[in-house]
């Protein structure tokens, strides 16, 4: 097989080029709400936020309603009781997420077990973007414009409130309001690609290309860029992982980013260090 034929023949399946064109919706938001996570230092709200959806898509499968619209439901009520606590410092935000994310999950995991098997919510766990369909490629499109949308809105308030809460407070913008609506909008992204990596990967689409684009820039614009563009690189290196060597897609593409970030920061940290060995040396000459 020569490289072309090795390129071209994956996509040469619809179910494949359904996937890649969710691959590109989700990487795009995923990746540009991502730098204002790993701006702000909310790692954890990614995985929390994704754990506190399962109790949600299983009601919603439960009840014969969509799994989307479930998970949302539950992954915003859950955004804005963590943004209340930490707002009115009831208790700290980490202990807030701890709690949401263990309770929630919990509870996801007592309604699973009503059906006597985890089975028929498999792919809610580990992810399936091979099996998207149109109609659901249809809904995360549409979603996804919106929440674009809505960021590019706010990208000046998102923007001095994840550089600077204290200077965006003196221009008047309420820090909480606005971390509040991305707690939101966090919670709409990771609805969405729970469709594509689970409930228990999903939070390394929002977090691992954001993290790598880091280790380059902290300039917010090559942010954005780096970080949309190592969601998607390292997710078609992922499609085709799993489509030659029979991988779970939503793992080959959460372990590609990952092998990403960690060539990256290789890269970096070699430099670093050659650079250092090399100052060392200068200044003992």
């Amino acid at each position: 097989m020569d490289v072309l034929s090795f390129l071209i023949n994956p996509f040469s399946y619809p179910f494949m080029q359904q996937a890649l064109l969710t691959l590109l919706v989700v990487c795009l938001t995923s990746g540009v709400l991502g730098v204002f996570v790993i701006l702000r230092r909310m790692a954890f709200i990614g995985d929390a936020l994704s754990h506190t959806a399962l109790p949600g898509v299983v009601a919603a499968f439960l009840l014969g309603w969509n799994l989307f619209v479930g998970g949302l439901v539950a992954g915003m009520i859950t955004s804005l009781l963590i943004s209340w606590f930490s707002r009115n410092r009831v208790i700290h935000e980490d202990t807030a997420i701890g709690i949401a994310f263990s309770g929630m999950f919990a509870l996801g995991i007592a309604l699973m077990s009503a059906l006597r098997t985890f089975r028929d919510l498999s792919h809610v766990l580990f992810g399936n973007i091979l099996g998207i369909s149109q109609d659901q490629f249809a809904l995360i499109l549409v979603i996804s414009v919106l929440v674009l949308l809505v960021s590019f809105l706010l990208r000046k308030e998102l923007i001095w409130t994840s550089v600077d809460p204290v200077h965006a407070a003196t221009r008047g913008l309420n820090p909480d309001s606005v971390k509040t609506i991305l707690l939101l909008l966090i919670a709409v992204v990771v609805t969405i690609d729970i469709q594509a990596a689970g409930v228990v990967l999903t939070s390394s689409l929002l977090i691992t290309p954001a993290a790598t684009a880091k280790l380059i820039t902290n300039r917010l614009q090559q942010l954005l860029i780096l970080s949309v563009s190592f969601g998607i690189f390292g997710g078609v290196l992922g499609l085709y992982f799993s489509f030659y060597l029979g991988f779970a897609s939503g793992a080959a593409i959460v372990l590609t980013n990952t092998l990403i970030f960690g060539l990256v920061w290789v890269i970096k940290n070699v430099g670093v260090f050659f650079g250092k060995k090399n100052k060392a040396k200068a200044s003992h000459s």
